[in-house]
Order: structure tokens, then C-alpha cells, then sequence
């Protein structure tokens, strides 16, 4: 690995391969690579723009919801409506 720039460190695609977890591990703390083939850069591995957080009770609140809006039928059967998918 060599540092280019200020902020990614090159690394060549087979290191890249056989290091994934631990590169996750340390993009995950901040670090960028820019993985090279036969010295050319062909991708940036770097951390998530700005990771979503996941809001559980917005997510039940939406579940609910949906599930007031779309009642399930008590009149079709599951293997009905595993037929009905597949048209």
C-alpha cells in the first residue's frame, strides 16, 4: 500500500481482495483506498456519505399503517395469492 494524495491510499486489487474485512474494518473507521489494477486507480473504497439511521419506532409507525391501508383478504387463500404473484 503507498499513500496517494492526502486522503486515499493505493492498494493493488489482489491485496485488496485477500484484505477485504480488515480494509472494512478500517474504512468503517474513516480510512479511503483506491484500489489500482496494473497501477491504474478503478475504484475508491471509502466510508458511507452519511449513513442512515434507522428510525424503529417511524419504521413500526409505518408498518402500521401500511397494514391498516391494506387489510389482508380473509376471503383468498395464501396459495391463491402465491398463483396470483406469479401471473
Amino acid at each position: 500500500m503507498k499513500k496517494s494524495e492526502a486522503t486515499f491510499t493505493d492498494i493493488g486489487a489482489y491485496e485488496a481482495k485477500t484484505h477485504l474485512p480488515e480494509l472494512l474494518r478500517q474504512v468503517a473507521g474513516g480510512a479511503r483506498f483506491r484500489i489500482t489494477n496494473r497501477g491504474r486507480p478503478v475504484a475508491e473504497l471509502v466510508p458511507v456519505a452519511d449513513p442512515v439511521a434507522i428510525d424503529v419506532s417511524a419504521a413500526i409507525d409505518r408498518f402500521l399503517a401500511f397494514k391498516s391501508a391494506h387489510p389482508v383478504r380473509q376471503d383468498v387463500s395464501i396459495k391463491a395469492l402465491i398463483e396470483e404473484g406469479r401471473e
